[in-house]
């Protein structure tokens, strides 16, 4: 048996449409550490980012939970399921729509958009990060959110937002990868058992 690690990650995302794609709004990944451009260091909310690219970042990674979970789009991870937490956001300087999209290396559960939800699936957010302005959360009307039905890893995106910004948490499944250490050991013994077959005294070609 082929041991593993488990991990679940934003892999990337893009922005294309809306007035940020005309101001040359982005996608970024964020990684923690990270230094916000008007606020504390590892902080979200209340206009820390004032910037027209869409951002995600990741939060808790497969934790085992005990409960449910409900969720605003999808379908909510149960008792007992293996969930991965990630933060989307966006926090433009003046009322601006953003058109995108992240993807993920693992299905999508569900995503919490209102308020209450963000706060009951808080205690996924264990990651050193502030967040600000914690009953300021969620989507306003108009604003969507969308698992694609075409792709169950990609979130698609249609907001517009001014202060504080919209925020978002969405939860993925577990996504398993071989460990680097254990390909490593599977490859060298591939390589091995070539040089034996080779060997002039196996009487092997």
């Amino acid at each position: 048996m082929i041991s593993s690690i488990a991990q679940a990650a934003i892999l990337g995302g893009g922005v294309t449409g809306g007035s940020a794609l005309t101001q040359g709004g982005t996608f970024t990944a964020l990684s923690l550490p990270f230094d916000p451009p008007n606020g504390a260091v590892d902080s979200v909310g209340s206009d820390t980012f004032q910037t027209p690219n869409l951002y995600g970042f990741d939060e808790d990674q497969n934790i085992l939970i005990d409960t449910a979970l409900s969720v605003d789009v999808g379908t909510g991870p149960a008792a007992g399921d293996l969930v991965a937490s990630h933060y989307v956001f966006f926090d433009p300087d003046a009322s601006t729509r953003v058109v995108g999209f992240v993807d993920f290396d693992a299905d999508i559960f569900g995503v919490a958009t209102s308020t209450a939800f963000l706060a009951a699936s808080d205690f996924l957010a264990n990651t050193g990060v502030t967040y600000l302005s914690p009953t300021l959360r969620g989507l306003e009307f108009g604003d969507v959110v969308e698992i694609d039905p075409t792709n169950p890893r990609r979130l698609l995106v249609d907001f517009t937002a001014h202060t504080p910004g919209d925020y978002v948490r969405v939860l993925t499944m577990e996504s398993v990868v071989p460990e680097p250490s254990t390909s490593l050991l599977i490859g060298l013994g591939l390589a091995g058992l070539s040089v034996r077959r080779r060997s002039p005294e196996n009487g092997l070609h």
